[in-house]
């Protein structure tokens, strides 16, 4: 999964269902959770069969948000499984268990559409005090999780702590090492979304959530697109600098050396592999929007 960027859209809002495509996202969220009332969440299922290919059809991924009590979640997950729709996002996860059960109803799904099993990948939110000491085994529950991410406003109202940046700092870097330790995508942002309108804010915390680690975010208004697929991508200038700092490091190689000066800074293998990894990932951002 090399997303940035992950806008919400609630599945019933045509006028934001029609928009989606342009807004410029790696990923379009479209939500049955939270944005949906108690009384609307039949007709945002319904809704789905619609607005999947509608909001991907300038190449996004299509995520479905879906309820976590599980009168809720299994006919979300019925209307949500199938071609088109390359991810779930887990509400609320309990713990590694609740994941594998929601895998096996997934499993279920995909094999009753015709799909390869285990091609619908989740999202995992820990949005509970209870399921903070279990990160690790949430991120490493199934191989079906490709990111995991903690939902700052629920959590902070939880620990009784504002939703800030160094409110939710603890939870946020021990959220990225379990996503790391099980190789999938830490997915945040340390910025506030509370003023729509305070771009260069909410750019700043971008900036330290990727200095952290995080690697992706989603979002609730198109004006932030932009913004996270700036601060989570690479400028040409960095992709040019991360092509001639490989070559330089493979030139050294083949003269058997393992560390080599590159514009005035020694750079040894943990320097070079992160260069190949934004090489990696910008290459599949191309390959999204051509």
């Amino acid at each position: 999964m090399n997303w940035r960027s992950l806008l919400f859209v609630p599945a019933t809002a045509e006028r934001f269902i029609a928009k989606a495509h342009t807004r410029g996202a790696d990923a379009i969220i479209l939500d049955l959770e939270d944005s949906i009332p108690p009384s609307e969440k039949g007709a945002a299922r319904h809704a789905l069969v619609g607005a999947v290919p509608r909001v991907s059809q300038e190449g996004a991924a299509v995520v479905v948000r879906i309820n976590q009590p599980l009168s809720l979640a299994v006919p979300d997950i019925a209307a949500a499984v199938g071609p088109g729709v390359a991810a779930l996002m887990l509400t609320k996860v309990l713990g590694p268990d609740h994941v594998r059960l929601l895998s096996d109803a997934v499993t279920d799904r995909e094999a009753a559409c015709g799909m390869p099993v285990g091609s619908t990948k989740f999202l995992a939110l820990v949005e509970t005090v209870a399921a903070l000491p279990q990160m690790a085994a949430i991120a490493g529950a199934d191989p079906r999780v490709a990111g995991m991410g903690i939902g700052g406003e629920d959590l902070a109202t939880e620990l009784g702590a504002a939703p800030t940046a160094d409110g939710l700092y603890v939870w946020a870097a021990q959220c990225i090492a379990a996503c790391r330790a099980a190789g999938i995508v830490p997915m945040g942002s340390l910025g506030s979304l509370s003023n729509l309108e305070d771009l260069e804010g909410y750019r700043a915390g971008l900036r330290r959530a990727r200095a952290l680690g995080f690697a992706a975010a989603s979002c609730i208004h198109p004006a932030h697109v932009p913004v996270i697929n700036e601060e989570y991508g690479a400028t040409e200038e960095e992709l040019d600098r991360a092509r001639r700092l490989v070559a330089a490091f493979d030139v050294a190689l083949s003269q058997r050396s393992g560390a080599v000066a590159f514009e005035g800074r020694m750079i040894d293998l943990p320097i070079v592999e992160r260069a190949r990894r934004l090489l990696a990932r910008a290459q599949s951002w191309r390959t999204k929007t051509t």
